[in-house]
């Protein structure tokens, strides 16, 4: 059955194209620093939003009508699959990612909810197989359910606890089965409302508890997919225990969890918690913890995680930067966690929307490449840090130098003289560079 009848392939047709339907930026052949575009932005279809989304707001029902919604719930389950497939072969895109509540019906019982999941996992499996699209990453939603009103593995619930341990168990087995490249943990509710009701220390051990079955578990079963940490600091949660992800490498770090978790970026998380993305892509970057990335990307007007498309030229550009930096993703890739916008509510604009998406990282692509081919912010950075690499900042950087030996040569100094930033400067070049791929 055909879902999208009204959209054809979509093929790369140059900038100068003025068809709705094609790519005027992401080539997937185009050769980029030794990789093709596709092996370097390994997009993926985030199924929640593109197929489950209705447009519903806090102020307003939903407004995209889907074939499939008369159905019932196991049937529209089906159909959802189907469309997921057709979306992926017009799109040209090799990767889907899903929670457990978004493919499969959850039942009135733990075992209803598996024996649904596992009629589904079957016809996906299929569907990979004569298709060859696969599976980016899987998880479970532990977070829309009332029972998880206070959590899932940090519930003061031991019920509770079991109930979302049982999940992930289900959720593993999924996984191997799909042959998903990671799985990806995300604490929707681990976090806490109020510190006035709250053990923080048992709720963070019993988390850290609950990975560490994960990772046995795992192991048992011989899943090897990369597991991912994807940090947010509030919304559900007032505070959510992985708030960044600084706070998110201390809790690895401190539970001993780090050798088995990297982490899964979001640009509107980054945002949520008052970085800028690449800023969250560094901190992971420089601790060997960078996975993978949720593309999209907030209204700074809004402070919630509005998950719109990334059509932000500037954010794509840095971010691209340091994955090329990070020397790609790995197993990882570009997920478009983002949703069309309510007023956007045809079948097409789904298209329209990945289209948008996979440009405009296709052109942070090539701008980043520019940038670390052309040295552009690296002799920047190298020149402005000099004095580092010869006298007395040779010895600081060596471990040479000590207090006594440091106060003994700023006796010696006479006025200090720093260097202008140029910030302005830079952020000029930066933009020709951004605009003229």
């Amino acid at each position: 059955m055909a879902y999208f009848n009204n959209v054809p392939n979509i093929q790369f047709e140059g900038r100068g194209s003025k068809n709705p339907f094609a790519f005027k930026h992401y080539n997937p052949q185009e050769v980029v620093l030794g990789k093709t575009m596709e092996e370097h932005l390994r997009f993926a279809v985030a199924y929640w939003h593109t197929f489950t989304a209705s447009g519903v707001d806090p102020f307003g029902a939903g407004t995209a009508v889907r074939s499939w919604d008369s159905l019932s719930p196991l049937d529209k389950a089906k159909h959802r699959v189907e469309a997921n497939f057709e979306l992926l072969q017009k799109l040209n895109v090799p990767f889907y990612c899903f929670h457990d509540a978004d493919v499969a019906p959850e039942g009135a019982t733990l075992a209803e909810t598996n024996k649904n999941l596992d009629i589904i996992v079957a016809q996906l499996k299929d569907f990979q197989k004569s298709t060859g699209k696969k599976l980016l990453w899987n998880t479970i939603n532990a977070f829309s359910n009332p029972r998880y009103v206070h959590g899932a593995g940090t519930s003061n619930n031991a019920d509770v606890f079991a109930y979302a341990a049982a999940s992930i168990k289900k959720g593993l087995e999924v996984g191997k089965e799909l042959g998903a490249e990671n799985y990806v943990f995300w604490g929707g509710r681990e976090g806490y409302e109020s510190l006035l009701t709250t053990d923080m220390g048992l709720e963070l051990d019993n988390l850290a508890r609950l990975l560490h079955m994960a990772v046995a578990y795992a192991k048992e079963i011989g899943f090897d997919a990369q597991f991912l940490i994807e940090p947010k600091p509030k919304e559900p949660s007032k505070h959510q225990y992985d708030f960044d992800a600084a706070t998110a490498l201390q809790f690895l770090q401190k539970y001993d969890l780090k050798r088995y978790f990297k982490l899964n970026i979001e640009a509107n998380h980054a945002t949520l918690a008052g970085h800028t993305f690449e800023h969250e892509l560094r901190v992971s970057r420089l601790n060997d913890a960078l996975g993978s990335i949720d593309a999209n990307q907030g209204d700074m007007l809004l402070g919630w995680d509005t998950d719109e498309f990334p059509t932000d030229l500037y954010s794509t550009s840095l971010a691209m930067f340091e994955i090329l930096k990070n020397d790609g993703l790995g197993r990882g890739g570009v997920n478009f966690d983002a949703k069309v916008r309510r007023s956007s509510f045809e079948d097409e604009d789904l298209f329209f929307a990945h289209i948008a998406g996979m440009d405009t990282y296709a052109r942070g692509l090539k701008a980043a490449a520019k940038l670390i081919e052309d040295r552009v912010l690296d002799d920047i950075v190298d020149n402005r840090y000099r004095s580092f690499r010869e006298g007395i900042g040779a010895d600081i950087v060596s471990g040479k130098a000590d207090l006594k030996s440091l106060e003994a040569y700023a006796l010696k100094l006479g006025t200090i003289k720093n260097e202008s930033g140029r910030l302005e400067q830079i952020k000029s070049t930066l933009n020709d560079v951004i605009f003229s791929v």
